[in-house]
């Protein structure tokens, strides 16, 4: 099979898993929000990442006594800023709604995401035929995602669930999603930050695939201090803590374990896929990543009934934004 072919299967792997991996929520419904989520924390960027790591790569101390400090510094800082975007994800939605959220940050997200090492690394291609694929692929992402997310205002219009004008203003709002959607984009620029380390572990008798996680390991660590620290915050602050010890919740830690596990293999396997798509494998593979998570979370939403009781005309427009993001998708495969 074509390398390039693989690399799009993979992704789309990928992104189905990331767009699933919140669904063992639905079953947590005791424990509030920052419950579920300071467990999957400790299960997807506390346990696995060093693990994995240590699993995969040979001799990973001696790696990073090699490679220059400020690599590793650089990496972990995208993974902590990646981390802070969370917290601004969740002011976002409480300030615009979900859908508008939603669309602002992962469109940011895959603009900035994607043409950040188009622009650094491969300038000379911008206005290649590869780099105009990559560019129109963007646009495609973007608009995709607006299409959706129109689909979600009128889905939330239906169901009576539109935004409170007096919980937060829409500017500060909009603020927000752009810290976010920037900050999100923080893990695809801080695994293209880290070539060296990739190298150092494939020297050191990584396999090709597995070499990716000598850079995951301090880009999701750092990550997850933020995510930890919102967490314990939100506990403190919600009186929350005791729901830890309510009776029959203790499937809850296996069901975010589950979450833990989707999440980290997706976000590894979107690292295998880039590896597979040549020089343009993280420019062409981080929107196509983020495309197939809006359709998988889209489609996950009809499926558990969100969208019962709206009415023909939301899914229409829903479905219609899944189809430019599938038109997005075979763009920026041609372009890898």
């Amino acid at each position: 099979m074509n390398s390039a072919i693989a690399g799009v299967l993979l992704l789309v792997i990928a992104g189905i898993m990331n767009g699933s991996f919140t669904l063992p929520m639905k079953f947590t419904r005791q424990w509030a929000w920052e419950n579920t989520w300071l467990v999957w924390t400790i299960w997807a960027l506390v346990i696995f990442p060093p693990l994995m790591a240590w699993l995969t790569v040979p001799h990973l101390h001696t790696i990073y006594a090699e490679v220059p400090a400020m690599v590793i510094v650089a990496v972990a800082a995208c993974g902590a800023g990646w981390g802070i975007s969370q917290v601004f994800f969740g002011l976002a939605v409480e300030s615009v709604g979900i859908a508008l959220a939603f669309s602002i940050i992962l469109g940011i997200a895959a603009a900035v995401g994607g043409l950040f090492p188009l622009i650094r690394y491969h300038s000379d291609k911008i206005f290649a035929p590869a780099g105009i694929d990559v560019l129109v692929g963007v646009a495609l992402v973007i608009a995709g995602v607006a299409v959706c997310a129109k689909a979600g205002r009128k889905r939330e219009s239906a169901l009576g669930q539109a935004v409170d004008p007096n919980k937060a203003s829409m500017m500060r709002g909009l603020v927000y999603c752009i810290i976010s959607g920037v900050g999100s984009a923080l893990v695809n620029i801080g695994f293209t930050s880290g070539p060296q380390l990739l190298s150092a572990a494939e020297n050191s008798g990584a396999a090709t695939q597995w070499a990716p996680n000598a850079v995951w390991l301090p880009l999701m660590v750092a990550g997850g201090i933020p995510n930890l620290i919102y967490c314990i915050y939100l506990v403190k602050k919600n009186r929350t803590g005791n729901r830890f010890a309510m009776a029959k919740t203790g499937s809850y830690y296996i069901l975010a374990g589950i979450m833990g596990v989707f999440w980290f293999a997706s976000t590894l396997i979107y690292g295998i896929a880039a590896g597979k798509m040549g020089s343009l494998g993280t420019v062409v593979g981080w929107p196509v990543f983020m495309s197939m998570i809006v359709i998988t979370a889209s489609i996950w939403g009809v499926v558990t009934g969100e969208w019962r009781g709206t009415g023909r005309r939301p899914l229409q427009i829903m479905y219609g934004g899944v189809a430019v993001l599938i038109l997005a998708i075979i763009v920026l495969s041609r372009a890898s």
